[in-house]
């Protein structure tokens, strides 16, 4: 296997970023790319890129709030980004199939987890659907139940890293 290398977005990255994202979402669930430019605008060091050869394979992007659940204007705007806020939200965590099954989602998440301890945030949050929580909860995460959240039409639960 090629070497992974996980970075922080450039805003060359865009087309590839959200070719990614229609890939691993359905198209309800799936930001357009005009939210992938206002967020890599707004706060790209929270945007952290999977690269092998040059090519990206996957990402995981998120915002500052101090809500302790995603809710679903976060998904939709970036004025709800708040610089100092107390939780680390999570947006995706994409990795494209091909790729699957070989730690490159969970090296992602390691590293925004860490990205999270070094700015100094209390919890991690994320939604995400029942088929994932026991992958989320392998990181720490705990199960909150059922999320308010009707992002796409979906059921999501709500999840938790304190850290």
């Amino acid at each position: 296997m090629s070497e992974i290398i996980i970075r922080s977005v450039i805003a060359k990255d865009i087309q590839h970023v959200a070719e990614i994202e229609a890939i691993c979402f359905p198209e309800t669930e799936a930001a357009p790319r005009k939210s992938f430019e206002d967020r890599i605008a707004a706060f790209p060091e929270y945007f952290l890129v999977a690269e092998t050869e040059g090519r990206l394979i996957g990402f995981i992007n998120g915002c500052v709030t101090n809500s302790s659940v995603v809710y679903d204007e976060l998904f939709y705007s970036t004025e709800h980004h708040v610089p100092d806020g107390e939780n680390l939200a999570i947006f995706g965590l994409d990795v494209i199939p091909a790729y699957r099954g070989q730690g490159i989602a969970a090296r992602l998440m390691n590293q925004f987890i860490q990205l999270a301890r070094n700015t100094g945030r209390k919890s991690v949050i994320l939604t995400c659907k029942d088929r994932l929580v026991h992958y989320y909860e392998s990181f720490g995460y705990v199960n909150n139940g059922v999320s308010e959240s009707t992002h796409g039409g979906a059921q999501w639960f709500d999840m938790t890293l304190a850290l």
